[in-house]
């Protein structure tokens, strides 16, 4: 269901408003001196991947990178903590 709010009226009952949207699934129009300027929806709903999903991508990926393992290496050896540990 949707509905037209005034600004000041999201303004004092965000909380209870956002509520609204989460939960019923509710949409509002923001409305500021009579003027909309904006409309608050629920998002919509998150694809869920199951195990088997992401095992397929992970197959279906590139092949892997033979010089990434050495460019590890280098960074790790790069790597040095510093003289002063808690210098500024």
């Amino acid at each position: 269901m949707e509905y037209t709010i005034r600004a000041t009226e999201l303004a004092r009952n965000l909380g209870d408003v956002l509520a609204r949207v989460r939960y019923r699934r509710d949409a509002f129009v923001i409305e500021r001196n009579g003027v909309r300027v904006a409309r608050v929806v629920p998002m919509p709903a998150p694809v869920a991947a199951t195990t088997g999903d992401a095992l397929a991508a992970w197959l279906e990926g590139a092949d892997a990178d033979p010089g990434f393992a050495d460019d590890l290496a280098a960074i790790n050896a790069s790597d040095r903590p510093p003289a002063v540990r808690w210098g500024s």
